[in-house]
Parts: structure tokens; sequence; C-alpha cells
């Protein structure tokens, strides 16, 4: 049985902690497109200006409003997708010319996915994907408008 939020929902987007805040701003500023739109030493908002509906905020992982018991650095666990429409293109310019880590090399996977994986910062993946036809044994799996 579905239940009708209580209210609206205005944003959603994902919080990572970090042990490094400027660190992490400076990733995914420099390597990902995100700009700043709020900055204090221990929480940054960022979104990208071609596309801001698409948020992501960093958390010192030691700061007061972190509950006790939760105030621990992010160390994996964590994979982040960014879909892009020329992913060899972003390979060049992440892996060749920007010199990220490569923890997945670049690749067409069965289910339509052609994409690579490098490391972000505090342990957190970064999948770049495009979308391409998936094999005819992963095509019946998608439900429709999908």
């Amino acid at each position: 049985m579905t239940h009708p939020p209580a209210t609206a929902l205005r944003g959603f987007y994902p919080v990572l902690a970090t042990g490094d805040v400027a660190a992490a701003r400076d990733f995914y500023t420099r390597h990902l497109g995100f700009e700043t739109t709020f900055e204090a030493d221990w929480y940054v908002s960022l979104r990208r200006p071609d596309a801001p509906q698409y948020e992501l905020a960093l958390l010192d992982h030691t700061h007061p409003t972190v509950p006790d018991g939760h105030r621990a650095a992010l160390r994996g666990g964590l994979l982040l997708n960014f879909e892009v429409d020329d992913v060899d293109a972003e390979h060049r310019r992440l892996v060749t010319e920007a010199g990220l880590t490569e923890l997945l090399p670049l690749r067409t996977e069965d289910f339509g996915q052609r994409h690579f994986i490098v490391a972000g910062p505090d342990g957190v993946l970064i999948d770049v994907i495009t979308v391409v036809p998936p094999s005819e044994e992963f095509a019946d799996r998608y439900t429709d408008g999908a």
C-alpha cells in the first residue's frame, strides 16, 4: 500500500561525510563540473550549473550536527553514478588528462552501460556512464519507459 508524502518534496541530494571538506570540494568542482552555492569550513553545497537540479553536499564528519556514534569519515561503500553523453571523452579528460586513479577500466557491459570507475575523495567511487543498448539477454529486464 502506497501512502502519499505528508508534504511536497522540494529537493533530494546526497550529503557526503568527509574528513577534508576543502579537498572534497576541490575534487567535485575541478573534475565533475559542480559549482559552490554555499560554503563554510564544515559544510559545502554544490550544484551543476548546467543542471541545477543536481546537487551534492559535503559535511565535515566531526561536526556536531552529525549524531553521536555516527561521526566517522566515510570510507567506501558509496558509488556515485554520473551519466554523460560521451563516456570515452570523459575517460580521456578524467583519467588520461587529469590523472585520476582508475579503479575499473573503460568497458561496455551487456546490461546497457559503457562506463569506468575512478577513485573520489574519502573512498567514494565515481562511476561515469553512457547508456548503450543492452544485449538481448538484458533487454527484456527493463520496464516500459526505462
